[in-house]
């Protein structure tokens, strides 16, 4: 599949750049980190118009991301109705909206095996639009321009590079889950102690 989707970005450019990064945008897993990181490499090599990839590959992503924020945000009333009252769902919805803005632009390009539910949770808990914008650009931004200069950067040798990114995105997730969990102990603990006091 890999193969195929490369030699057709070859073939039509930046347009299935951006349709690409749309569907991963709304969670089609296409390996949309690959693609920009290849079109990197390819723009590097004059096949493709980078500043052109960048543009149309950026817009087409918040547009993705934008739908499946949007998703969330109509189903805020059967979310709300079915977990509302709920501590549990009031707490995380409290904490989301702390910290809402850098887990936003982390999970662009950092974290990006949970940005769908991050978008999700971002419009379902009634994360303000307009921020969710601003963070969702920025951190795309950074993604299209990081990701896709290492593929410039490393030109024909920027198989290595996704594969290294694919591993360090990898253990990157697990320390996030394992430093949510290592939390969540302690959050216990300390209500056990409260209870026992």
């Amino acid at each position: 599949m890999s193969d195929f989707l490369l030699t057709q970005v070859i073939n039509f450019g930046a347009p299935l750049i951006g349709l690409i990064l749309f569907l991963g945008a709304l969670g089609f897993p296409i390996g949309a980190s690959l693609v920009v990181i290849a079109a990197g490499a390819f723009s590097q090599q004059g096949i493709l118009n980078y500043s052109n990839a960048i543009l149309i590959g950026l817009v087409c992503a918040v547009i993705g991301d934008t739908l499946s924020y949007g998703m969330g945000h109509y189903a805020k009333g059967w979310t709300e109705q079915r977990f509302g009252n709920s501590p549990t769902w009031i707490n995380a919805s409290n904490s989301f909206q702390k910290r809402a803005g850098l887990a936003i632009f982390l999970t662009r390009w950092l974290v990006t095996a949970v940005a769908i539910p991050t978008n999700l949770i971002a419009g379902g808990s009634g994360y303000k639009f307009s921020h969710f914008l601003l963070y969702d650009v920025i951190g795309e931004l950074t993604w299209i321009v990081l990701y896709g200069g290492l593929g410039y950067w490393f030109g024909s040798q920027w198989e290595l590079v996704y594969d290294f990114i694919s591993n360090f995105g990898g253990l990157i997730l697990g320390l996030v889950i394992f430093g949510f969990g290592i939390k969540q102990v302690l959050d216990w603990q300390g209500k056990k102690k409260l209870v026992t006091s």
